[in-house]
C-alpha cells in the first residue's frame, strides 16, 4: 500500500495520481489534505510518512507546491528516506542506490505525465543491494539514533 499525503498546493496532482495508482492496481491510502483549501504541507506529510515508517504503507508519495517543504517534513521521520524528484532519473537512481521510500514532487513543476513517470519508476524500481549503497544507508540510519 502507497500513502499519499499532499497540501493545497499539490492537491490537483495528488488526485492524478491517485487515478493512475488505481489504473495500475495499486492501493493507497490518502492522508489528505481533501480540498484546495490553504493548509500546511507539515500536517499531511508527517502523517504519510509515518504510515511508511512504522509499517502501515510500504512506500509513500508526498506533493506540496515545490515538493521542497514537504519532502523536508518526511525526512524528520525517523526511518523515512524521502527524495525529491522532477526528473525519471533521480526517482531510478534513488531507489537503487538509497532505497527510499518516500517521493516527493513538486505539483507546481512536474506535469501530470511526468509525475506518472516518476511514480511508475520509483516504485518499479528495486533496491540494488550492494554493499556501498546498503553501508551508506547504515551511515545515515545511525545519524538518526
Amino acid at each position: 500500500m502507497i500513502a499519499l499525503a499532499s497540501d493545497h498546493g499539490g492537491f490537483d496532482l495528488k488526485e492524478a495520481v491517485k487515478r493512475h495508482l488505481e489504473e495500475r492496481g495499486i492501493e493507497y491510502k490518502d492522508f489528505g489534505t481533501y480540498d484546495k483549501n490553504s493548509c500546511d504541507y507539515p500536517d499531511f506529510g508527517r502523517a504519510a510518512a509515518e504510515a511508511v515508517a512504522f509499517g502501515e504503507c510500504e512506500k509513500g508519495i508526498v506533493i506540496c507546491t515545490t515538493g521542497i517543504g514537504i519532502s523536508i517534513v518526511a525526512n524528520k521521520v525517523k526511518g523515512v528516506r524521502c527524495a525529491l524528484c522532477s526528473e525519471v532519473t533521480t526517482a531510478r537512481l534513488t531507489r537503487e542506490h538509497n532505497d527510499a521510500n518516500v517521493l516527493a514532487m513538486g505539483g507546481g513543476f512536474v506535469g501530470e505525465l511526468l509525475a506518472f513517470e516518476i511514480v511508475d519508476t520509483f516504485l518499479d524500481t528495486e533496491f540494488s543491494g550492494l554493499e556501498k549503497h546498503s553501508r551508506r544507508i547504515s551511515k545515515i540510519s545511525q545519524i538518526e539514533e
